[in-house]
């Protein structure tokens, strides 16, 4: 009788630890989380793999490691389609996008959400509603506004719709966040005799760091991959993105496996770069120790 009721009790504590229902819901995000990465880590090994060897390599093994690495690719790239100068385009109009957004975002979120003024709340279902607007709508009147300013296949033709399409998304995240931060901070801001700039630049911004690194990579993912707007305002190659340099080589270059990968790889590059240098700014200064006890 003893011995039935320890193999009972065993497979109670059996079933209890392996096959909880706890334990199984994590088991399956664990699978489910798993399953989705590996459809975004595949074809990036993919193109990175592939981008290392010959066009008829490509097609004949193209699942299979490169036997004889190469980098022939690499530079067929920089010689024949100038992917540098693409590259530092991508650079200049995201990066200014990107600063400009996060400083008149800041300040516009700021007021927002730490300033009471009339139509305060109209003016936030505006910036709601203006998400709702796609950008397919809005080309057509921004192309005939950068033609009338003459800033057609100029650096100016995206980063200013780009600045303008992203401040609603900008000030409304930045805006959320600040809203959290304890009135207290204010208050003790007051008394120390700081105006309303120097709140923002010594308490707020600091404290919302989090915010602006999130809204910072949105931001430059959404500048340097939108295809769309490039190739109607900035066709020209001196001042056309890679974006643009990667559909001029898949269409004039469609043949070549070896040279598209490659530039698919450099244009990935980037955004990886970012998104790792960016991530380290959500481990940092939130609102602990903000307000000492």
């Amino acid at each position: 009788m003893q011995s039935q009721t320890e193999k009972l009790t065993f497979w109670e504590n059996f079933q209890e630890t392996y096959f909880s229902k706890s334990r199984i819901g994590k088991v399956f995000i664990y699978v489910v989380l798993t399953l989705w990465s590996m459809t975004t880590i595949f074809p990036l090994a993919w193109v990175f793999l592939n981008s290392f060897k010959e066009s008829r390599a490509i097609i004949t093994d193209t699942f299979k490691l490169p036997t004889d690495p190469t980098m022939q690719n690499y530079i067929n790239a920089f010689e024949t389609v100038n992917i540098g100068k693409s590259y530092l385009n991508s650079l200049i109009i995201s990066g200014s996008v990107v600063l400009l957004v996060l400083f008149i975002g800041g300040l516009a979120a700021f007021a927002m959400a730490r300033m009471k003024f009339k139509l305060r709340g109209l003016l936030q279902a505006i910036l709601i509603a203006s998400l709702l607007i796609p950008a397919f709508a809005t080309i057509v009147p921004v192309y005939r506004m950068m033609i009338n300013m003459d800033l057609v296949n100029t650096y100016l033709a995206l980063i200013i719709p780009h600045t303008a399409g992203n401040l609603p998304f900008a000030i409304l995240v930045i805006s959320g966040y600040m809203a959290t931060i304890p009135k207290e901070l204010e208050e003790a801001s007051v008394m120390d005799g700081c105006g309303r700039f120097k709140m923002f630049t010594k308490v707020f911004l600091p404290i919302s760091l989090p915010s602006f690194a999130t809204v910072g990579i949105f931001v430059f993912l959404w500048s340097y991959n939108d295809l769309f707007s490039s190739l109607v305002l900035v066709s020209h190659e001196k001042v056309a993105p890679i974006v643009v340099l990667l559909s001029n080589v898949s269409s004039q270059y469609g043949t070549d496996y070896g040279l598209m990968t490659a530039a698919i790889a450099m244009t990935v590059i980037p955004v990886l770069i970012f998104y790792l240098l960016a991530q380290k700014t959500f481990q940092k200064g939130a609102t602990s120790g903000a307000v000492k006890g």
